[in-house]
């Protein structure tokens, strides 16, 4: 009996052990690197690019945008807040960005069966689509919410067109590039 309890004893210490010394490793890892702010030249071609995506401005010239480096990612802070990303030289909304701003376009709505493979990083699949916006082409950047909240879960690359994500009934119809509880999304987390 005295062996079992050690046992066990000993296990919960390693494992309690193991995972302080995971959640330092990822704290020490998140890092931005050359944050600076952007010049207003770069800030008006912004606002144009992304008038041009969402027809909505999401911010006015007094906001301080400001952008730099999380491992690997080009990440624009707008008043210090990291609203959006550059994917493949195409800004794209963060999580935070689409939470705060709450675009109208480009939204595709899964079932909850699927929201646990795309809250790990899944890339998405037909059979698991509702609905989406049906002005949505491929290439184009998408944001994906579960049909019960409407919660933002996902940004990924539609790989075809919004009409088709719904009609299609197999296949992978998006190439997801950030999610809940990826390390953008826990920087934000513990960063705000």
């Amino acid at each position: 009996m005295a062996i079992l309890f050690i046992r066990i004893w000993a296990y919960l210490f390693l494992r309690q052990k193991l995972k302080r010394q995971i959640e330092m490793t990822t704290n020490m890892s998140i890092k931005i690197k050359n944050r600076h702010r952007l010049k207003a030249r770069d800030i008006r071609e912004l606002k144009n690019d992304l008038k041009k995506i969402f027809d909505e401005v999401f911010f006015d010239e007094k906001s301080s945008i400001e952008t730099g480096d999380l491992d690997g990612k080009n990440i624009i802070f707008v008043d210090g807040e990291p609203c959006f990303m550059t994917y493949e030289n195409k800004i794209v909304f963060t999580l935070h960005g689409l939470n705060k701003y709450k675009p109208k376009k480009n939204f595709v709505i899964v079932d909850m069966g699927a929201v646990k493979f795309v809250t790990n990083g899944a890339d998405v699949m037909a059979p698991g689509i509702v609905d989406a916006d049906r002005d949505i082409s491929e290439g184009d950047q998408v944001w994906i919410c579960d049909e019960k909240h409407h919660k933002p879960l996902a940004i990924g690359i539609a790989l075809i067109r919004g009409e088709d994500m719904i009609s299609k009934s197999q296949g992978k119809v998006i190439n997801t590039i950030h999610y809940v509880g990826d390390e953008l999304w826990n920087y934000v987390a513990k960063s705000l």
